[in-house]
């Protein structure tokens, strides 16, 4: 009895096994990116992303749909910022330059989470000094808050003794790569630098 009940559980364990391996497997096998991905999101890349209504650098209102009309690399912060943001900029801009380079296009997007101070012209001078085809966005406060929503990231407006035009935005400081029809597929710590940036990009570009 006792040699029947070891022989049952073995045959469940290896089921169990049979059937993790299938889901597991299955789940690589129809995700063409799976070779790209370096990172991993709870719930799933879905969970990130999502339609949105800002302002472009000619004051034109744009949607997600106009924006991310081809490969985009979407970052989120603000002009006035004093180190973080020109740094990962103009990284992005530097690794769009490098698949450039490679003839792979990706359109790099800055989105502000400061609209009191951000305005279009403001961000076209930012953006034309980093790379000639990112593109500044902007919007109303609510605008702002419900793209920073979508794409999970976080913003807070700091209080300033030196007078309301002098204030820090604490931030989140990831740079999210979208795609036409896909959406959101991969996120880059600001660790990472243009040229690894760049490589992982052109994984996901090659298996589109």
């Amino acid at each position: 009895m006792t040699r029947i009940i070891a022989i049952l559980s073995a045959i469940l364990v290896i089921a169990l096994c049979g059937a993790i391996y299938v889901v597991t497997m299955g789940r690589g096998a129809d995700d063409r990116f799976a070779q790209c991905r370096a990172s991993a999101v709870a719930g799933g890349a879905g969970q990130i992303g999502g339609p949105f209504t800002l302002v472009d650098e000619t004051g034109q209102t744009v949607t997600d749909v106009d924006v991310i009309d081809e490969p985009t690399l979407i970052y989120f912060g603000y002009t006035y910022c004093p180190d973080i943001c020109p740094y990962d900029a103009a990284r992005n801009a530097e690794a769009v330059t490098i698949l450039e380079e490679q003839g792979k296009i990706v359109k790099p997007v800055f989105i502000s989470i400061d609209p009191e101070r951000d305005t279009p012209e403001q961000l076209a001078d930012f953006t034309d000094y980093l790379h000639p085809r990112m593109l500044g966005l902007t919007g109303s406060p609510e605008q702002v808050a419900a793209a920073s929503k979508a794409y999970r990231t976080y913003f807070k407006k700091q209080p300033s003794e030196d007078g309301d035009d002098y204030y820090l935005v604490d931030h989140s400081t990831f740079s999210y790569l979208t795609l036409p029809g896909e959406g959101f597929v991969e996120f880059f710590r600001r660790d990472i630098p243009a040229d690894k940036m760049a490589e992982q990009i052109g994984c996901f570009l090659d298996a589109m």
